[in-house]
């Protein structure tokens, strides 16, 4: 039937940086399945979350609005599920809607999934195991692990759906999140070493503060938990750890000050009891990587059999031709890139999302796009593909065209990000907003609460200013933003930047003119 409205499928999971998906050439891991969705359809290269963190990025992914918008800028910031979203539109459209997996935006009343005719989701993060779920309001337990029950129910709810109708579903991952707990049929994978980044020993000189600030290092800020490793004996009233990152200081793997610290530091696998012993901080930094790695690309791999399980689903039900899928994160994720984990900041590891999409009826095979897109576009993009008007208030843009192969003359040149939690007590990141273009990206780090004025960055340090050139300097080592040959740019992303604020409604944390006055 080619007149018929797609179906759409959306599959997105947490944290899954586009350098673990083969598709994108880093060569850490091979993503068959996922490799299939760009094969049949586009992969995009410059696809940027709006503020790096789980629970804004779906606010901003459902309702097609930035988070001073929707008012969702934190972790800590819930969902008023009363807001008009994408599936609402959808449902009142005519389609079938359906959300499974995490879901993140709060829980109850004022904040469960609305728009859906059916949804199972995970509280809060979720377990990697026999996770408790809300099912239409309901608690359920099923047992197994949570990449397999989710694309279960995704499944099954395919098969069951009304075939008159067409369908939305969001299937949500869980993986690979922190503590990235895998499955166990994939452990034998990724025995050999894993190859370290370029960036892996950053000693982030010739950087804007936040960067050395930062508690997301790999070498010193990685628990037992996150390593299965025994972790040593503490008391009870201090087992404070949650998966959000709030431990003691004796949950974090020690990393000794000296070599010969390091020589007396045994540590115990929690799985199979084998003792590791080093010789040096190296060695131990090393271990500690890939460790760490082997766990995120085990549960990565669960990810790539699901989607491979449900592209065979669509087949067999006869209804790939007629179905959108996409394949995205929350947002990007470091992987041991300037020596971190996790994610946050707008350097490009934590700001592009992966973004693959097959649409056999419209989208060219093999295509790669290098048009801008964020994730406040996904929205206007699915109610564009089902023949609905875009509301006024969402801020995005339709990526039809684009996916096509075909950018206007008009379209967005620029990606903005916002990152409002300003030295969270777990990270310590800094609170900053910038926007980059195809070769710069301009970056304000002003870590103070949000009404306070302007300062001067010699009395408060950790405010500052950063310029990428990404051509001559993609790896992101060097802040230009104080050379005197780079003014005249600096001047350019000044004016770029105000005017996207302007332009979406975000209240500035700088007076662009006093800023060029001290250049």
């Amino acid at each position: 039937m080619p007149n018929r409205r797609p179906n759409i499928l959306f599959i997105m999971s947490d944290d899954h940086g586009a350098q673990a998906i083969s598709a994108y050439g880093s060569g850490l891991n091979q993503t068959p399945n996922l490799d299939r969705l760009a094969q049949n359809g586009a992969k995009l290269n410059h696809c940027y979350v709006t503020n790096s963190i789980c629970t804004p990025s779906r606010a901003a992914i459902l309702t097609g609005t930035h988070n001073h918008v929707n008012g969702v800028t934190t972790l800590y910031t819930h969902l008023n599920n009363q807001l008009p979203n994408v599936a609402k539109y959808l449902q009142a459209g005519g389609y079938q809607t359906a959300m499974v997996g995490k879901w993140h935006l709060g829980e109850g009343p004022e904040h469960c999934p609305t728009g859906f005719d059916f949804w199972s989701v995970l509280p809060n993060q979720g377990d990697y195991f026999d996770p408790p779920m809300t099912e239409n309001g309901e608690a359920i337990q099923p047992k197994g692990y949570a990449t397999e029950i989710i694309t279960q129910k995704c499944s099954d709810w395919i098969k069951q759906r009304h075939p008159d109708k067409p369908f939305f579903m969001m299937c949500h991952h869980k993986a690979p999140h922190r503590p990235w707990q895998y499955h166990p049929k994939y452990e034998h994978l990724f025995q050999d070493e894993i190859p370290y980044p370029a960036t892996f020993d950053d000693t982030y000189e010739n950087r804007a503060k936040a960067a050395s600030e930062a508690r997301m290092r790999v070498e010193s800020h990685m628990t037992y938990l996150d390593l299965d490793l025994v972790q040593p004996y503490i008391p009870a009233a201090n087992q404070e750890y949650s998966e959000m990152g709030k431990k003691t200081a004796q949950m974090m793997v020690p990393f000794p000050e000296t070599d010969e610290d390091c020589k007396q530091l045994k540590l115990i696998c929690s799985r199979t009891g084998e003792v590791f012993t080093f010789e040096s901080r190296n060695q131990l930094k090393r271990f500690k990587y890939q460790r760490y790695m082997q766990k995120y690309l085990r549960t990565v791999a669960s990810i790539d059999e699901s989607v491979g399980q449900l592209l065979d689903l669509l087949e067999a039900e006869g209804i790939a031709e007629d179905t959108i899928v996409i394949y995205t994160s929350d947002q990007g994720f470091f992987l041991g890139e300037h020596g971190w984990y996790d994610k946050r900041f707008i350097y490009d590891e934590s700001f592009r999302m992966p973004f693959l999409v097959q649409y056999p009826r419209e989208i060219p095979a093999g295509v790669t796009i290098d048009s801008m897109a964020s994730n406040v576009d996904f929205a206007p993009t699915w109610l564009d593909y089902a023949g609905l008007p875009t509301p006024s208030h969402m801020q995005g843009y339709s990526m039809r065209s684009i996916l096509k192969g075909n950018e206007p003359d008009d379209w967005q040149q620029t990606a903005y990000h916002r990152y409002w939690m300003n030295q969270d007590e777990d990270h310590n990141a800094y609170a900053h907003y910038g926007i980059r273009d195809h070769h710069y990206k301009l970056i304000y780090w002003y870590n103070e609460q949000l009404d306070a004025p302007g300062s001067n960055p010699a009395t408060h340090p950790e405010k500052d200013w950063e310029l990428f050139d990404l051509k001559a300097d993609p790896l992101e080592l060097r802040n230009s933003f104080y050379d005197t040959d780079k003014k005249d740019i600096v001047i350019r992303m000044l004016h770029m930047l105000d005017q996207k604020q302007a332009e979406i409604g975000d209240i500035p944390q700088h007076d662009s003119q006093q800023v060029i006055a001290t250049l």
